[in-house]
């Protein structure tokens, strides 16, 4: 290099950059108004059931052709479910609503002070099952599905073992749901050794939405505090990054506290004495049986979740009895799974289509209420969706098994038609029960 023009050519560089700095500076006003107007939550949805603090919304169909198993949409408690709809191109409701499904979503809004109490009991016993039988009265529908999203999906769990007749199909999306070991940073920091979440409670009633966000913050404090700041100045003259940008740091700073009792329940028992995995947890009085999770069940998984790492959800599968299970991995984030681009374009299509060939098409405005799959003037006997806890899946194999309606049903052996299924004598005596009163 030629020691006499190192410096002007240094000089030149120096002298752009600061001319594209003071470019983008001058874009600042307008651009931190982009990002104090940005919109999220856009597709259009009413609420149709409201107790205490929460809302249970009804999402407006896309197509004509639906689904006719609905599905319900269970988030955490922390933060606001919006990021499975944060702008049309990255909606997780969006995705299922375009390939036909009948989409809610329990909005658990954030609890007062009168509800430091609520307990993990009150979530799934009270407000889930309320929910679901709002959306069952409504489909006349005996199940539904179900996808649950991180501390959503550990109560939907929870919920189908204690409620097994009503979940059609489980998804779980970034779930915890074993803690031997396995779940990377939380666990650790959450461990009985260092950590008791009676002190937080005791002192705040409820979980401070500050403690939560400061703690998630810390798990990747460079990226967190300041690497995000530097790509936003970086994109400063692309309005559409500083919108997702916009979009994404609403969400992330838009947390609500969440009921102390639930939150120490949740922290002893499952991050702590990992109940639910080792089938010994108990809500209320009521033990969850993992043993009942005998329908199909998808975990969603992403490969770089360092909130609830891969092998925090994996092993699960191997606990329960269930013999349609699948896990969709992909090269994503915890919240990535939910917004990027490329999870949209590749993951959300697999998700849809497997709730999709685990439920019924029928066509919009037939006569009966929440579409039926038996044709004008069929017999209606065929459906053996007409007997409770009997969906889809259980449908399909029951036919396969040579049960075609409810009379067939009706005069079947308990015992032979349990082992021939794999499934508990018991639910196979209930749904015989059910068939004989049907057909007297």
């Amino acid at each position: 290099m030629n020691p006499f023009t190192a410096p002007l050519k240094t000089h030149r560089r120096l002298l752009t950059q600061g001319m594209e700095t003071a470019e983008k500076m001058r874009l600042l006003p307008n651009r931190l108004e982009d990002l104090a107007s940005v919109e999220v939550g856009q597709t259009s949805s009413e609420v149709i059931y409201s107790e205490n603090k929460l809302n249970l919304l009804h999402y407006e169909s896309l197509t004509d052709d639906l689904h006719n198993t609905p599905l319900l949409v269970v988030y955490a408690l922390i933060n606001r479910p919006y990021i499975l709809d944060l702008q049309p191109d990255k909606s997780v409701v969006r995705r299922f609503l375009e390939d036909g499904f009948d989409v809610y979503l329990i909005d658990w809004g954030e609890p007062s002070r009168l509800d430091a109490s609520l307990t993990l009991g009150d979530y799934v016993n009270r407000y889930i099952d309320n929910c679901v039988d709002v959306v069952r009265e409504r489909t006349t529908n005996d199940a539904l599905n179900i996808l649950g999203y991180c501390m959503g999906g550990t109560l939907s769990t929870m919920y189908a073992a204690l409620h097994p007749e009503k979940v059609s199909n489980l998804g779980l999306m970034a779930t915890g749901l074993c803690f031997d070991n396995t779940g990377g940073i939380l666990e650790q920091w959450g461990s009985e050794e260092y950590f008791d979440p009676a002190e937080i409670t005791e002192t705040y009633g409820n979980v401070p939405a500050e403690f939560l966000g400061a703690g998630f913050a810390q798990m990747n404090p460079v990226d967190n505090y300041l690497g995000k700041y530097t790509m936003l100045f970086d994109n400063l003259d692309d309005k559409t990054a500083v919108e997702n940008f916009g979009r994404m740091e609403r969400w992330v700073r838009d947390g609500v506290d969440v009921a102390g009792e639930a939150y120490r329940q949740f922290i002893e028992d499952i991050y702590q004495e990992n109940a639910l995995y080792r089938n010994e947890l108990v809500l209320d009085g009521d033990p969850v049986d993992i043993e009942n999770l005998t329908m199909p069940v998808l975990q969603i998984i992403g490969s770089f979740d360092h909130l609830i790492p891969p092998d925090a959800s994996k092993p699960f599968m191997d606990t329960i009895p269930s013999e349609d299970t699948d896990i969709y991995e992909f090269p994503t984030g915890h919240v990535g799974m939910a917004v990027s681009g490329k999870a949209h374009a590749e993951l959300w299509p697999r998700v849809a289509t497997w709730f999709r060939e685990r439920s019924v098409t029928s066509t919009k405005g037939t006569d009966t209420p929440g579409g039926s799959d038996v044709p004008e003037g069929a017999d209606q006997e065929q459906s053996l969706q007409k007997l409770d806890g009997v969906g889809p899946a259980y449908e399909e194999r029951l036919h396969d098994a040579g049960i075609s309606t409810v009379s067939r049903l009706a005069a079947a052996d308990p015992a032979a038609l349990a082992e021939r299924l794999g499934i508990s004598g018991s639910r196979v005596s209930s749904w015989i029960q059910q068939a004989q009163q049907l057909s007297s």
